[in-house]
């Protein structure tokens, strides 16, 4: 399973919410690797042919294709951006596609206007062909992105990493 943190902003929370969660679930027993989009560092759709057809003819898309192709699951953190998400997720979302269908997705999403962010994302996720989990987690914004900040903030949603780990293992 995957954290995929879906910001490259300076300044951004999303690392600190990914690690956050990554020891929760790893305390409910899954164990998840991180991907930082802003370390992927995609190019804005580089290919010629739309991701459905899966021609991928840069190095750039395949390797990503692969990334995502090895992993069961994933759990897309990020912050609400004008009531919707980060363009640098929408990209990686958008970039590939037979890689993401039928894989099980969950959120953490965090900000002030999470359920406008929370309708966006699941209309890709619904067109990409991936099961959208029941538990996921919106939260109010941190007012950091240090560490213990983004933790105090996020600590009282760790009740649903259990049954979010769950819904994945059985999923999975």
């Amino acid at each position: 399973m995957a954290i995929i943190s879906g910001s490259n902003r300076p300044g951004r929370v999303a690392p600190a919410a990914s690690a956050w969660l990554q020891q929760q679930l790893a305390t409910a027993h899954v164990a998840a690797d991180i991907i930082d989009l802003a370390q992927v560092n995609l190019p804005f759709l580089p290919e010629a042919e739309p991701p459905a057809e899966g021609h991928y003819t840069h190095a750039s898309t395949r390797n990503f294709a692969h990334l995502i192709d090895q992993y069961a699951g994933f759990v897309l953190v990020f912050g609400q951006y004008n009531w919707g998400y980060p363009a640098v997720l929408k990209n990686a979302l958008d970039t590939v596609y037979a890689e993401w269908r039928g894989k099980p997705v969950a959120t953490l999403i965090y900000g002030n206007h999470t359920m406008q962010a929370d309708i966006a994302i699941r209309l890709v996720i619904n067109g990409l062909r991936m099961r959208q989990l029941a538990t996921n987690i919106a939260t109010p914004v941190p007012a950091s992105n240090d560490a213990t900040t983004v933790a105090a903030t996020l600590d009282p949603f760790a009740e649903l990493v259990p049954p979010m780990a769950a819904e994945f293992a059985a999923l999975i």
